[in-house]
């Protein structure tokens, strides 16, 4: 089951997202990776910028999270994590798929070029890895991100955002 997150769930989004995030120690460039990766002023910062949580549920037990932010013609996909204890089990494949459905805007996806399981898995989910110049319009468009970061980061695109760029030539 999928629902949005209330303000209740703020602690278990904040413990979600730096378990699962552990999974970037020494693959992400050291000078981007700090603990906790994501501090709870950052995570609120987050939310007050307008990121909605989405969270899965596991027999009554929030196992996954997936952000998603809307910036006019686009949507983003924010904080997309899943427990340690709980991957593989199709629930990111689940989360991405409820937003995909639920979305009338292209969708975009940021995340470290060095996580190959994570662009792995987008495209695996029909998104195709944007051009390195596009990418840098994109961040520097849709993101408020250090430039180290948008230098060490991938955008993924989805089919609706093609077909849009397509009818732009």
């Amino acid at each position: 089951m999928i629902i949005p997150a209330t303000e209740n769930d703020f602690d278990t989004i904040y413990e979600i997202i730096n378990d699962a995030s552990i999974a970037y120690k020494g693959i992400i460039p050291e000078d981007r990776w700090h603990e906790p990766y994501m501090p709870k002023t950052e995570l609120r910062e987050q939310i007050d910028d307008g990121v909605l949580f989405y969270c899965s549920f596991v027999e009554n037990k929030i196992t996954g999270v997936m952000g998603i932010q809307d910036k006019g013609d686009v949507q983003l996909i924010r904080h997309a994590y899943v427990r340690t204890n709980q991957r593989n089990k199709g629930i990111g494949g689940e989360l991405l798929e409820y937003f995909m459905r639920k979305s009338n805007k292209p969708i975009l996806i940021g995340t470290w070029k060095a996580a190959s399981w994570a662009v792995s898995f987008y495209q695996k989910h029909g998104f195709s890895l944007a051009t390195e110049e596009e990418k840098n319009k994109l961040l520097k468009k849709y993101w408020n991100i250090p430039e180290r970061q948008v230098e060490t980061s991938v955008v993924l695109v989805d089919n609706e955002y093609r077909k849009r760029m397509e009818t732009l030539k």
